[in-house]
């Protein structure tokens, strides 16, 4: 039997004006270990699912990670073999902090290592990216780091930025459950020339603020016209969560995703902006949970059981 671990981490997209471009990955994992069983036969498929949505995610072949590897198996004109999966899930579903990207990022990357690893990291993040339907959380799964990406001339593309050392952030996850099918079909078919232009120069300086650790420029640009202020009516309380964040001692605060989570940026002070969003989410009537975490600086990695490293290439 061939047994491969997979390890991806969370990612905050968006980063405020960087719509559907900013991403940054941080230490908050899903782990997946699949086996492909020996003997012929039909497939069979057994998931086992432990922590986040252990009882919600399917446990058969509808189930993401083995979706994302039945579209590797297909583009390499094989069938997927017999496989038992077990996924260690520690990122909270819906929530902005990038669960499905993750698991399209962890079957695609465990389809791959137990194919042979014909596909680069590039070409992993291009497959996440199209299963996905959009680039920022694919490329954070798979590069970690700071990461810009977009659809280029001829499909997804992506490359890492220069991040300061040791950054880490705060992060409030309030209990409201909004999908991100919902919370995109609260955005307009239209925006403003001048929203639009706004967003690209201040996103440019969100990712400058990142690797400088400026954090009085962060301030200064971490402002949205796109679409925090069409997402944020929908989760209660954010507005005085953001309020509480930045008088503990955040420089900026933004909409992790399309939310409910909040991602609070500070050069110190961390727990207490974790819990001064906790503590303004309950006066609000909600419950939310908080992390402080540093970002994650290597994206997918694979590994096999006899831990012999078959990381994906690097770029």
């Amino acid at each position: 039997m061939t047994t491969v671990r997979v390890r991806v981490p969370a990612s905050s997209a968006n980063l405020g004006p960087g719509f559907d471009s900013l991403a940054l990955a941080l230490a908050l994992y899903n782990t997946v270990e699949v086996t492909a069983l020996p003997g012929g036969g039909e497939p069979v498929v057994r998931v086992e699912v432990s922590g986040e949505g252990a009882e919600e995610l399917p446990t058969d072949s509808t189930n993401a990670v083995v979706r994302a590897m039945e579209a590797v198996y297909a583009r390499a004109g094989q069938s997927v073999p017999r496989l038992h999966v077990r996924l260690e899930n520690a990122i909270p579903l819906q929530s902005g902090l990038g669960s499905s990207a993750s698991a399209c990022a962890a079957g695609v990357a465990a389809a791959n290592a137990l194919l042979g690893e014909a596909m680069d990291r590039h070409a992993l993040f291009r497959l996440t990216a199209d299963l996905e339907g959009h680039p920022d959380n694919a490329s954070g799964a798979v590069f970690g780091g700071l990461t810009a990406s977009s659809r280029g001339a001829s499909g997804f593309v992506a490359r890492r930025l220069p991040l300061a050392p040791d950054l880490r952030v705060a992060v409030a996850l309030p209990a409201v459950r909004l999908s991100t099918p919902q919370q995109r079909a609260a955005l307009p078919s239209q925006v403003p020339f001048a929203d639009a232009a706004a967003n690209i120069g201040r996103a440019l300086l969100v990712a400058q603020a990142l690797a400088d650790a400026d954090y009085a420029l962060l301030a200064e640009v971490m402002c949205d016209r796109l679409h925090e202020p069409y997402r944020t009516p929908h989760i209660p309380g954010v507005e005085a969560a953001i309020a509480a964040a930045r008088e503990a001692g955040a420089a900026a605060v933004a909409l992790s995703g399309s939310g409910p989570a909040l991602i609070a940026f500070a050069p110190a002070n961390h727990s207490a902006i974790a819990e001064a969003m906790r503590e303004a989410f309950r006066r609000a009537g909600v419950e939310a949970r908080v992390w402080t975490l540093p970002v994650d600086q290597e994206g997918v990695v694979v590994t096999a059981r006899q831990e012999r490293s078959i990381n994906a290439r690097k770029p």
